[in-house]
């Protein structure tokens, strides 16, 4: 609720290209919110922008039929993918006071190696099953990552094209600390979660 209260706009995507053996994926999530409040008298906006980008490839190491076929044609099965990658993070704040004409900017970026577990399973022809979590942040004095994501899936067709829609929960924890410009430590400790609806279309 606070969040759309003070939400500018958001994105979430994610392209995958796969031979059903090898993949190669890319998933991201940009989000810019703004507040404003007054301080002795002054108001004060407060404009805060995240970006974070991941990129991975997955190899299915497991494969188990479990008979007939889904209505795209395919047998039935459960998958196990192990997958690594890595995910740049970079989050960007500007605070201004109208006012007083002053206005200043901050920003700071950081990239994670990740590695972790895909696995999907098909209930049903058209139902299926599926999941991911990982782990990142190898200098974990540093920086940690953990994101883990489940959906429930429904097989139709959108204008031919062998369509997914999906809902389901991700969350996507961070912790990175650093020494910013003037020696003080910079830290970051946010964890993102929530409920998802979406739609996977395949060419």
């Amino acid at each position: 609720r606070e969040v759309f209260n003070n939400l500018n706009s958001v994105f979430m995507g994610n392209l995958e290209i796969t031979n059903r053996t090898v993949g190669f994926y890319v998933d991201g999530v940009y989000a810019k919110t703004r507040q404003s409040e007054r301080l002795y008298g002054q108001k004060i906006g407060l404009s805060i922008t995240q970006s974070t980008f991941a990129a991975g490839v997955y190899y299915r190491v497991y494969e188990q039929a479990l008979g007939g076929s889904t209505v795209f044609g395919e047998p039935r099965t459960w998958r196990v993918e192990p997958t690594v990658g890595v995910r740049w993070s970079q989050l960007s704040t500007k605070v201004n006071i109208d006012s007083l004409g002053f206005s200043t900017k901050k920003k700071t970026h950081w990239t994670d190696p990740f590695i972790g577990v895909r696995m999907q399973a098909d209930l049903t022809d058209r139902w299926t099953l599926s999941g991911e979590a990982d782990a990142g942040g190898l200098d974990t004095s540093a920086k940690q990552t953990y994101n883990a994501q489940a959906y429930l899936g429904y097989r139709t067709y959108v204008f031919e094209h062998p369509t997914l829609v999906r809902v389901g929960y991700r969350v996507l924890a961070q912790d990175y600390r650093t020494r910013d410009f003037t020696g003080n430590t910079f830290k970051y400790d946010v964890t993102q979660r929530g409920p998802v609806i979406g739609l996977s279309m395949r060419f």
